[in-house]
């Protein structure tokens, strides 16, 4: 029973389809009338009555199934009414309710209600259904921008933007269904014409040439019939149509239909009182119908006045109640802040930690505020996205508040609740980036730009043109501070990720290799063990949206060592197109090599104990190469490139974390990281003495 019940709709699906075979006896199909026209009737004051369209969602598939309800019925009883002229109770005195004895004002009638249905409301809901639907999914960009701003600035959480998002694509999928359900609203109105004149057509014919009836008779008896048919099935297909236009003008409403209508005729009681007078005033006029009008304009007059003073007590009780002494309001308002931290509980919530936070001083506040036309959350949502396609990380959401601690021009950043970078911007000038070699001198504010420490000016916006034209890089200050954002973000990536965010990334992996990450976790290596390999990735800026190749890697790597950073360099080895992508330039890669007895050196002075293997390298031969390092860095800021050292895979990340200590812009590969399609040019060798290095550099000279 409960699996008929589960399929009841299926089931009255092919119910309706053997309608169009199978004949009814007339009881049947007067029962069957009666229940579309009740069905429609429902589904009118549904749709009047819900707040929102996705409430009904089922709308677009009900009007499918009522719609091949109506047809079913026709068939049947056009089958009925060409067999014998009849067709059950309902249609006939239908018929003759509407034709009232006379067959000509019945089909004008009939005709005027197909008309209505099929020029007015039929082709109006069909117009708004798909102006809906293509302003819904013009919208949907829009709309997931400002979910994920939301998210980014702490309003909802990731279940509230999980929901929200889920409601945008429900509504795009419903509209789109609308937009081509009333294609089936109008061709419903269309074959409803043809029906009614294949049976008058038909049964005249079949009356007069097969039965030899009388012609007038048989016009009278068949059009009586045929018009009682159309209009059963007209009444409620002209109830859908009109609940099909109400739910597609959903999206701008408050609450129902109903309440809608009340509140905002009740808004606008002045407008009904001039509509009271000028009702009145038509009603004096000589030759027009005085009654009428003048009940009529009483009418509106007194319920505008009426509605007038419900409003005016209404704004005189709020005005009483923001009036209200304001001890009352304190005892009514929160406890004080001793009160609150009396309970225990309350002291724990100032534990918490955010993962990211922006603080800013006053002046900053308009290029935070969207009311204000600030900007700021929509940039920080598209540098999320394009962080999480290029570096396969999602950074968490980016607390921002203002901070009467600091500056009216300052702002700061907070990583796990640690202040890691500030700056200072002014908001009415532009910054001018020096270059090289300036072509003019331009007025301005000396500073350095905060992410990158290059020498910079705060100029005026009537100077912007011209520093350009000096070869300056003009800098709004929204980009100068979301700069020093994103690339604080982008140095601390490592840090922000931890066990939750590694184990959602495995969970996303499961969904298109289940089978690595059944055989892989936790049997052969931990979480924690994977978070460590995600967090040395992303301290070097690899990325880790290839998580299936560093997984397999990993595992594969864990056979023969259960060292984590031996484990990373295996794995940066099966990156190397990713990390050969990331610094070459077409088809180059620059670098800076070490000398082969320097290497030697390195690896000499790798030490091991309990804790693993580190560099124990002499004080005079890390400052020979830190020396010799910084010479060699200028040639790269003069070509603009990342500055690259290329070493061996045995010393890469030891002398990484080393060379970072000085250079934390610096990155270090080995040759097994770079493909063999690149070619490598070497703009400088680190070697041990530093006396021949400056000979061989004279000369070179």
């Amino acid at each position: 029973m409960k699996r008929i019940l589960n399929n009841i709709i299926a089931l009255f699906v092919v119910i309706i389809v053997l309608f169009l075979v199978i004949p009814l006896p007339p009881q049947l199909l007067d029962f069957l009338l009666i229940i579309n026209i009740g069905l429609s009737i429902m589904i009118l004051m549904i749709t009047m009555n819900i707040n929102d369209a996705l409430e009904f969602s089922i709308f677009p598939s009900l009007l499918l199934i009522t719609t091949l309800f109506r047809l079913g019925m026709n068939v049947s009883s056009t089958r009925m009414i060409l067999r014998d002229g009849y067709a059950g109770e309902v249609i006939q005195n239908f018929g003759q309710l509407i034709t009232s004895g006379n067959v000509v004002i019945g089909v004008v009638v009939f005709l005027i209600i197909v008309l209505v249905q099929f020029i007015v409301i039929t082709k109006g809901a069909e117009r708004v259904s798909e102006v809906a639907a293509r302003f819904t999914l013009d919208a949907m960009p829009g709309k997931q921008m400002a979910i994920d701003a939301d998210l980014s600035s702490g309003l909802i959480d990731e279940k509230g933007a999980r929901l929200r998002r889920e409601k945008i694509q429900k509504e795009a999928d419903f509209y789109g269904a609308m937009d081509g359900a009333t294609k089936i609203v109008k061709g419903d109105a269309t074959m409803s014409l043809v029906i009614t004149l294949v049976n008058i057509v038909g049964g005249i014919i079949l009356g007069v040439v097969m039965n030899g009836g009388e012609l007038m008779d048989v016009v009278q008896r068949y059009s009586i019939v045929t018009i009682g048919d159309g209009l059963v099935s007209q009444i409620p297909a002209l109830m859908i149509s009109t609940a099909t236009g109400m739910i597609v003008t959903r999206s701008v409403s408050e609450g129902s239909l109903n309440i809608d209508v009340m509140n905002q005729f009740k808004a606008q009681p002045r407008a009904m009182m001039t509509t009271g007078v000028i009702l009145l005033f038509l009603a004096v006029i000589p030759n027009t119908p005085h009654v009428p009008l003048t009940i009529g304009g009483v009418v509106v007059l007194v319920i505008g006045i009426l509605v007038s003073q419900s409003l005016k007590r209404e704004a005189a009780a709020a005005a009483a109640a923001e009036a209200a002494p304001a001890e009352v309001e304190e005892e009514l308002a929160a406890p004080s802040e001793t009160d609150y931290y009396k309970d225990i509980n309350n002291v724990y919530t100032l534990l918490d930690v955010e993962p990211i936070e922006m603080e800013f001083g006053y002046s900053l506040i308009p290029m935070v505020d969207e009311s204000h036309g600030g900007k700021l959350i929509n940039r920080i949502v598209i540098f999320r996205r394009q962080y999480a396609q290029d570096m396969g990380f999602v950074i968490p959401s980016v607390r921002l508040h203002d901070s009467a601690s600091l500056g009216t021009n300052q702002y700061l950043v907070r990583i796990r609740g640690e202040e890691v970078a500030q700056g200072e911007i002014l908001v009415d000038y532009y910054l001018a980036l020096e270059p090289a070699a300036p072509l003019g001198e331009i007025d301005g504010i000396e500073t350095v730009e905060p992410a990158y420490g290059i020498p910079s000016r705060w100029i005026l916006p009537e100077n912007k043109e011209m520093a350009e034209i000096y070869g300056y890089t003009v800098i709004d200050p929204l980009s100068v501070m979301l700069t020093h954002l994103a690339e604080t973000i982008k140095k601390h990536t490592y840090e922000l990720l931890n066990r939750a965010e590694t184990i959602q990334l495995v969970e996303n992996l499961k969904r298109t290799s289940p089978e690595l990450v059944e055989e892989a976790i936790p049997n052969i290596i931990t979480y924690a063990n994977l978070e460590k390999i995600l967090r040395n990735l992303l301290r070097e800026g690899v990325p880790i949206k290839d998580l299936g190749t560093i997984l397999e890697t990993a595992v594969d790597a864990m056979a023969q060592t259960h060292d984590v950073d031996m484990i990373t360099e295996q794995v940066r080895g099966a990156l190397s197109r990713t990390i050969t992508r990331r610094f070459c330039e077409n088809g180059q890669l620059r670098v800076v090599t070490l000398d082969a007895e320097v290497e030697k050196r390195v690896i000499a002075s790798l030490t091991r104990n309990e804790q693993g293997v580190y560099l124990a390298m002499g004080p005079d031969l890390m400052q020979e190469i830190i020396t010799q390092l910084g010479e060699h860095m200028k040639k790269f800021n003069d070509l603009s490139q990342t500055p690259v050292v290329l070493v061996s895979q045995v010393i890469r990340g030891y002398f990484s974390r080393m060379i970072t200590q000085f250079y934390p812009n610096v990155y270090v590969l080995s040759f097994n990281e770079v493909t063999s399609n690149v070619q490598i040019q070497a703009l400088g060798n680190i070697t041990i003495q530093a006396k021949a290095h400056t000979e061989r550099k004279a000369v070179g000279s």
